[in-house]
């Protein structure tokens, strides 16, 4: 789950945001509606003592007295419950809002003065499947605490609070984390950060190490050498990342046990030390050195929460007359524009999407410009968290009806969802179509799904969602079936590190579409598409930081099938290229998705026969053959079959080979 907490940088008080908010909003407003009061009152005054005063031809002064002042009285609603406002006075009593904002609004601009610098904490805890729902939220105006268990090998199996071992390790843990928060950011912007005397320049986004579980350390030595081990080990996997990352070199003691008073000093010193640390950060941020304009606390306050007043009921009449009336729980990026038209806030689309922008970053709101024509906003977070969570949650199977269980048990063994599916989770959210299009919309902008498009428009829709994948099941049986050897597909160790789970699946979601059918077998971390024109499966599969293919084929008894068979395989592979079409969606996923990386150069990869190590298609050796290369490793030439499989470098043997055989597009009617 997520959870919040904020607190005021310059004290560690702990505070409500929505509060903040609220109370500055509300300041202004009360202010500046007492001094255009007072104002009104002067010049009535001074009119007054003009009417008395003999009048000469020569007079040239003049009073411009407002002729068209609000009466703050007409603002307030009806009194009694038991009236309420027809159709026609609720959209009078609108139009006296709007009226209201755009009258005191001008007055606003440089009114606040509030000089306290805030910070919104997000605990993103949980089961890693709901990993993938904490995307929206990732931003380089952010600053991430990356905990970690000291008392466990970076190798070792990621442990829950029950003690069960997960199907992956800290080291793959910690890789997914930092690509998506550091990988995932194109900002090159850099700060200089002032710690303990010492001024060094980091790379946004900022990621801070800490530890926990100090209480099974014998010694602070002890702690500070596994922490550095840690740290080292980090830094020889993911190079790349070390001028975003600041190591505290703090241990938290975690044993809920003890609460002993050493224990609560100790406590106390960590999180104090961590406190400074995040305040120096804090203050080096650019944009912490500017104020935040008016209207984006309006439109914060309008956007999130109900206002509560006990001094300035008409305000709060006001603002959430427009909540109950104009906001709803998601709404495109047009229902936005016209909202703060209505009430004086937009001044242009790039301020306005400014704006939304912030409001995204603090968590506020979700803006997210790529779903829809225009853009989604979701006003409750909340909300939208619940939704995303119980469509991929599938541990509270209900019972009763067998169609629905038998949805949930599809949904867990193929990774599949259908939208009966969808539409039965969502019954208990009560919204419309509109709605549910929406957000799946969103889910399919953000890779939580990828619908699924069949050829028979009489099929029901189904999407691919890769996070319901069980790493307990076993993958396809390739016994029968003649294999390729393995080609793999990644990145030099120093431009990307590691390719992140997310990036995966997004490559799998590409490839449903390229070849646009429903004849895909999907497991944990793998995938098995059957193209159907050219009678063989392609296999794609994750291993660590590089994506493994594999061709396929049946085995065939009858000879002359067998030949045309072989023949319109290896001729599909060469003429249809279709690692290199991978190759291509990978590289583009990667540019879209991780623009820190963006123009890194996708390569080909082979197993060295020797060291088993991978060895760059570019560390070719000349041969009458062309298919020998040289590991870097071990220094081994050798000959690779994986290269006559693929034909890497044989296209010009199948190019002969190929205009000699004809008809073979027609294969499959023999299947």
């Amino acid at each position: 789950m997520v959870h919040l907490k904020v607190y005021k940088i310059q004290d560690r008080t702990m505070y409500d945001l929505d509060k903040v908010w609220q109370n500055n909003v509300m300041l202004i407003v009360e202010l500046n509606m007492e001094n255009q009061i007072n104002q009104q009152q002067i010049a009535k005054l001074s009119h007054e003592q003009e009417l008395i005063q003999p009048i000469t031809i020569d007079n040239q002064y003049q009073i411009d007295i407002p002729t068209e002042a609000i009466n703050l009285d007409t603002m307030r609603p009806p009194k009694s419950s038991q009236t309420p406002l027809s159709p026609a006075n609720d959209e009078l009593y609108l139009q006296r809002c709007r009226d209201f904002f755009q009258h005191y609004y001008p007055s606003w601009l440089n009114s606040i003065k509030d000089d306290g610098q805030y910070a919104k904490i997000w605990d993103f805890g949980g089961h890693s499947i709901y990993h993938v729902t904490h995307q929206p939220f990732l931003s380089s105006n952010s600053i991430y605490f990356l905990v970690f268990n000291i008392n466990q090998n970076i190798h070792g199996k990621v442990l829950t609070r029950d003690n069960q071992g997960l199907n992956i390790t800290y080291l793959q843990a910690m890789q997914e984390w930092l690509t998506s928060i550091i990988g995932g950011n194109g900002s090159q912007s850099k700060i200089t950060v002032n710690i303990d005397d010492h001024q060094v320049t980091y790379s946004l986004p900022i990621v801070i190490l800490v530890a926990s579980h100090g209480d099974y350390i014998t010694s602070e030595d002890e702690g500070i050498k596994r922490f550095i081990k840690f740290e080292r080990e980090l830094l020889s996997f993911m190079p790349s990342y070390k001028r975003n990352i600041y190591s505290s070199r703090i241990i938290f003691n975690c044993n809920p046990d003890d609460n002993s008073y050493s224990t609560s000093v100790q406590r106390e010193k960590c999180s104090l030390r961590l406190h400074q640390i995040l305040k120096s950060f804090v203050q080096s941020l650019p944009f912490m050195r500017y104020p935040i304009p008016i209207k984006w606390y309006i439109m914060a306050t309008i956007l999130h929460t109900p206002v509560t007043s006990d001094h300035n009921q008409v305000v709060e009449s006001a603002i959430n007359q427009i909540r109950d009336t104009r906001v709803h729980k998601i709404m495109t990026m047009q229902e936005i524009i016209t909202l703060a038209k209505d009430f004086g806030l937009y001044d242009s689309n790039d301020q306005l999407t400014a704006m939304l922008t912030y409001l995204h970053d603090l968590g506020e709101i979700i803006f997210c410009r790529k779903a829809g024509q225009n853009g989604i906003v979701v006003t409750n977070v909340d909300w939208l968290l619940q939704i995303f969570r119980a469509i991929i949650q599938l541990q509270d199977c209900p019972s009763g009806s067998l169609e629905i269980q038998s949805l949930y048990q599809k949904a867990s063994q193929s990774g599949r969802i259908s939208r009966k599916y969808i539409d039965y989770v969502l019954l208990r959210y009560n919204i419309d179509d509109k709605t549910k299009n929406n957000i799946i919309s969103l889910m399919e902008t953000y890779d939580i799904v990828c619908e699924i498009r069949s050829n028979d428009e009489e099929d029901e829709c189904q999407y691919f969602v890769p996070y319901l994948l069980r790493p307990d099941v076993k993958p396809f049986d390739l016994s029968r079936y003649h294999v390729s050897e393995v080609l793999y597909i990644g990145y030099n160790h120093n431009d990307i590190p590691y390719i992140p789970d997310g990036i995966y699946y997004c490559l799998l979601s590409s490839c449903l579409k390229e070849w646009n059918n429903t004849d895909v077998e999907l497991y944990y971390q793998c995938a098995k598409y059957y193209l159907r024109q050219e009678c063989h499966y392609i296999i794609v599969k994750k291993e660590t930081s590089y994506i493994a293919l594999q061709y396929c084929y049946k085995k065939e008894n009858k000879s002359q099938v067998a030949k045309l068979l072989i023949d319109k395989v290896k001729n599909s592979i060469y003429h249809k290229g279709p690692h290199g079409v991978i190759q291509s969606k990978l590289s583009s996923i990667v540019d879209d998705r991780m623009p820190k990386f963006k123009g890194a150069s996708c390569q080909f990869y082979v197993r060295c026969n020797d060291c088993n190590q991978l060895v760059n298609l570019c560390n070719k050796v000349e041969s009458p053959e062309n298919n020998m290369l040289q590991c870097l490793s071990c220094y081994t030439i050798f000959e690779s079959q994986s290269l006559n499989d693929w034909m890497v470098y044989k296209k010009e043997h199948w190019c002969k080979k190929g205009k000699q055989i004809s008809g073979y597009y027609n294969m499959s009617l023999l299947y």
